[in-house]
């Protein structure tokens, strides 16, 4: 791979901008899908240099955003009325549920640990033989692999006291249900590189053909990121839609083929709510039947209910390109990162969360 720094070349981000000013003649809305994209957008102001034509909108590419609430909840309960050890990443332990967030179970007693790693709460699980250790695996298809491999090494071990609790969601039905809402204005889609490396490109060359959008497959670096548009403002200029891919340096054709087949061997395609959009047709991964002795809904017997969503929080809104976070009339006075009404102002790929840190001198002027 070359040095990081080129991806960062104030040099070529000036030809990619200076190209995009020449080339650009009507108004154009484009939605980056991943959260990671969107931070590094905002970060960098690559918002306030593009063309006045060009709207960026931020899609529902943060899994800790669109984990439902009613999920939220199963791992509250398991933490607190079953008694396990419930492990996740350091992002879910904010996000409030319809009570309480983990953050404030752990603070009443409730035994939620943080780790970096799904093996690591199979290690866990080992080390502590009489407690059920439950991993809340959250995530697109990036974090599947890893966390399918839990249960094959669990299973290979003979762990029997491990479990995940899995809100899998997957990119390409996402996309396609932002298309088919009437209210989408959404031109051209940059896709998740890191979803890609993963799974490869197939997946969306029917959303491309069905919809006739421009899907351009995109790293995260400023360079990526404007060459990314680039790419689809020419097709959108000429009045094409075809995928290309920008991130070519990661991303080949077929994917990974091993995480893949991990990510088979143990999930099955099942439908899946996503927080503030609403349940999206096979958009999700279930722990299949083989190995349904680790999956913690079928091990305690839980049965999510839907809850409802806060209603002073339009983060389903701002997930479907439909507003952004300064449309929110509690963006940065009743919702912080401290005291957050959603999702999108806790994660560390939240859109709102990008918007508070980063562009915060837009929302006073």
């Amino acid at each position: 791979m070359k040095f990081l720094s080129e991806y960062r070349n104030p040099e070529v981000v000036h030809q990619y901008l200076d190209e995009l000013h020449r080339i650009t003649t009507q108004p154009w809305t484009i939605m980056e899908i991943c959260g990671g994209q969107t931070h590094s957008l905002v970060k960098n102001g690559i918002l306030d240099l593009l063309p006045k034509e060009i709207t960026m909108v931020h899609g529902p590419g943060c899994p800790v955003c669109v984990t439902p609430l009613g999920i939220i909840d199963e791992a509250i309960h398991l933490a607190e009325n079953e008694g396990v050890i419930l492990c996740s990443f350091g992002d879910m332990l904010r996000v409030p549920g319809s009570k309480k967030s983990l953050l404030e179970a752990k603070a009443s007693g409730a035994d939620v640990r943080i780790l970096y790693s799904p093996l690591e709460a199979v290690k866990l699980a080992q080390e502590n033989p009489s407690r059920q250790v439950v991993f809340f695996a959250v995530g697109f298809e990036t974090t599947a692999p890893a966390n399918a491999l839990s249960v094959v090494q669990a299973a290979q071990l003979g762990v029997k006291n491990y479990s995940i609790l899995a809100s899998h969601v997957l990119v390409p039905p996402a996309m396609e249900a932002i298309l088919s809402d009437p209210e989408s204005r959404i031109d051209a889609f940059l896709a998740a590189g890191h979803v890609c490396a993963i799974m490869g490109v197939e997946e969306y060359y029917p959303v491309v053909e069905r919809y006739q959008v421009p899907i351009v497959i995109t790293g995260f670096e400023p360079v990526d990121l404007l060459q990314g548009i680039l790419m689809a403002v020419r097709q959108l200029e000429s009045g094409t839609a075809k995928l290309e891919n920008q991130y070519a340096r990661v991303v080949q054709r077929e994917g990974n083929k091993l995480a893949q087949q991990t990510i088979s061997q143990v999930f099955e395609v099942a439908d899946r709510a996503w927080r503030g959009i609403g349940t999206i047709p096979a958009s999700g991964y279930e722990v299949n039947e083989g190995y349904a002795k680790f999956d913690a809904r079928r091990k305690f017997q839980l049965d999510m209910q839907a809850v409802e969503e806060n209603k002073e929080c339009i983060a389903g809104a701002i997930m479907k390109g439909l507003k952004k976070p300064f449309d929110c009339p509690n963006f940065g006075t009743k919702c912080k990162p401290e005291h957050p009404l959603g999702a999108p102002m806790v994660s560390s790929e939240g859109a709102c969360a990008a918007y508070y840190h980063f562009a915060r001198a837009e929302a006073e002027v």
